[in-house]
């Protein structure tokens, strides 16, 4: 994709202007460091534009409270105090999703995910948000705690324009298939490899 132009221009009766809002169905994948990053920086730019963003973690327990989470939560301030960029929600399972305020425990992670996944369907009926982060969701998708054939229909069938990103490693080939954009992640080198552990600034 040379100076930003695409290799082929399909025969679809789309003007120029017409395919480029067309909203994408984004995975963040493969075994590097990055895949969640990438994500949360694309919400930062979506914010920029006055985009409606919300994020939704999976898996990482709701103790785990990381850099960009608190960037985006003041930045959804700021678009409360000032009407700047656009509104920001931030949810997390581990100890139950924030909006059913009750506490979890290791042995339902299963049934939140499930939660999670019915408030993320419900929001995409409703076309709530322009931009949907679902992150580490392709862990309850391989572990069966969400049925992948719902994921992929839901997500290649909403409705209105709304952008979804997903990210986690080994994203289900159905995913992969039905995705507008997919970026593998691959690792070359990492500190971890030789001992050395994660570091406030880099990692969180």
């Amino acid at each position: 994709m040379p100076q930003g132009k695409p290799i082929t221009v399909p025969d679809d009766g789309l003007s120029t202007r017409e395919r480029r809002q067309q909203p994408l169905l984004m995975v963040h994948t493969g075994d590097g460091k990055g895949k969640s990053t990438a994500a949360f920086g694309l919400a930062i730019r979506a914010w920029n534009q006055g985009w409606d963003v919300g994020v939704f973690q999976f898996v990482k327990s709701a103790k785990w409270r990381i850099g960009e989470q608190t960037v985006l939560e003041r930045l959804g301030e700021l678009h409360r105090e000032t009407g700047e960029g656009g509104p920001v929600e931030w949810h997390k399972m581990g100890a139950g999703w924030s909006w059913s305020r009750k506490e979890g425990s290791e042995t339902d992670h299963a049934v939140e995910a499930a939660e999670g996944w019915a408030e993320v369907k419900r929001r995409l009926a409703e076309e709530t948000h322009d931009l949907l982060v679902l992150d580490e969701f392709t862990y309850p998708m391989e572990w069966g705690w969400v049925d992948v054939e719902d994921v992929v229909e839901t997500l290649a069938n909403r409705p209105g324009r709304q952008y979804v990103v997903v990210t986690g490693r080994r994203a289900n080939p159905r995913l992969i298939e039905v995705a507008d954009l997919v970026t593998e992640m691959t690792k070359v080198k990492h500190q971890m490899d030789r001992g050395q552990k994660g570091q406030k600034g880099i990692e969180w």
